[in-house]
């Protein structure tokens, strides 16, 4: 079965909010092996709804849509399904019943206008909102499939649930899975073609490489007729590309770099603390993230200036003359500060120049130095990043926190 998503709402295309409805069903749809090949968004009107549905249902066994189910004249979306498929919509008593129960829960007149909610065809599949007002519906017309489903994700959700996903499992052939490895320190080109013959070679299961901010993610999908018989197929497509890429592979799933630093804290008792510049607390308020860092993380400092510097770090006053706030110099003298001042086992620091002035042609905006002090020892390390003053501060958060996972697990001997 070949699904596609149609999205109705003028506030989508607007930008006004984010259509985080299409990534849910999306993946709900994979886990039962139906295949998303289309999402569309089309705005509140008749004529481009109509020739959306169309569209759609001439590339598509299944189409769901989700919003323009309320009551008001613009909520179209039923109404020009209903004319697609020459069916006569009349007043379903159940519904009507249901959605007045709504307003006597919450102690508030139902208006007029709401009954235009309560009407489908007779031979329409209704699907109850447990959560709101607007009812659903399935038509089935011979090989095609329409699923209308509400706007708002948690009347979206609640009704996909309880009453699609019951319907589509008695066409469900198989499933696919997916398997997300998340790597960091490589870039999208450079782990392409490290492991190009296995994404040219792949077919059963598919591998694809996912650009993020700071990271690349492959995902691994089989299709089976269990999970079990995908997870066999995944398995060793999975154990050649670590082998391939070793530690840049940080992690799988939706897990985090702060997530895995913060593990690999806590599990092993090493005590930390920050001194930061140019990313102003970001360092710090990223590795706080992870639950359980308090066991670890004992200070943050945003020494911003050289005084601030000089004051809470002890970073000599000759060192910030000699070689300036931007060097490798002042950041080791700052991470070794901080982790003197803390009496921790880890210190991290950071100073830069992350724009849109400041820099200069020995010193550019976007060059940064990373201090990290270790168990007794002081190493720094030098980036240079591109992009506006944010990106910049983002960059280097994730390049220092990737930094000390790899000397942390050098530290451990892995």
């Amino acid at each position: 079965m070949k699904a596609e998503i149609l999205a109705v709402g003028t506030e989508i295309l607007l930008g006004n909010i984010v259509n985080t409805n299409a990534h849910y069903i999306s993946n709900r749809l994979a886990e039962l092996g139906i295949e998303v090949y289309h999402q569309s968004v089309v705005g509140d009107n008749a004529e481009r709804l109509k020739e959306a549905y169309e569209l759609a249902f001439s590339r598509a066994d299944l189409v769901i849509t989700t919003g323009g189910l309320g009551p008001t004249k613009d909520d179209l979306t039923k109404e020009v399904a209903f004319d697609y498929f020459g069916k006569e919509a009349v007043l379903h008593e159940e519904s009507l019943k249901s959605i007045e129960n709504f307003f006597n829960t919450i102690n508030i007149s139902m208006d007029k206008s709401n009954i235009k909610q309560a009407y489908f065809p007779k031979d329409a599949i209704i699907m109850n909102n447990s959560v709101g007002t607007a009812p659903g519906c399935i038509i089935q017309e011979k090989d095609k499939i329409l699923a209308v489903l509400p706007g708002p994700p948690r009347e979206m959700k609640a009704m996909f649930e309880e009453c699609l996903i019951p319907y589509l499992k008695k066409f469900q052939q198989g499933v696919l899975e997916s398997k997300t490895l998340r790597i960091i320190g490589i870039g999208e080109s450079k782990v392409a073609s490290m492991i190009e013959d296995i994404i040219d070679n792949s077919v059963n299961p598919t591998v694809a490489p996912y650009a993020k901010e700071g990271e690349v993610t492959l995902r691994i999908t089989a299709k089976a007729k269990d999970p079990e018989e995908a997870n066999e197929l995944i398995s060793p497509v999975e154990k050649e590309i670590r082998d391939r890429l070793g530690e840049a592979v940080y992690g799988e799933g939706e897990v985090s770099i702060e997530e895995v630093v913060g593990k690999l804290l806590v599990e092993n008792k090493f005590t930390i603390a920050i001194a930061e510049s140019c990313t102003g607390g970001l360092l710090s308020g990223t590795l706080i993230n992870y639950p359980g860092i308090s066991e670890v993380f004992k200070e943050g400092f945003i020494t911003y200036t050289n005084e601030a510097k000089i004051k809470r770090l002890k970073v000599k006053k000759e060192v910030l003359e000699k070689y300036g706030a931007v060097s490798s110099q002042t950041a080791a003298e700052m991470a070794e500060g901080a982790a003197k001042a803390s009496g921790t086992d880890i210190a991290l620091s950071t100073t830069g120049i992350a724009g849109p002035g400041g820099g200069s042609d020995e010193k550019p905006v976007g060059l940064v130095f990373v201090g990290l002090y270790i168990k007794g020892e002081v190493k720094t390390k030098e980036f240079n990043l591109i992009g506006d003053r944010q990106r910049i501060r983002n960059a280097t958060v994730i390049r220092t926190l990737e930094w000390l996972r790899r000397e942390i697990l050098k530290c451990l001997g892995k």
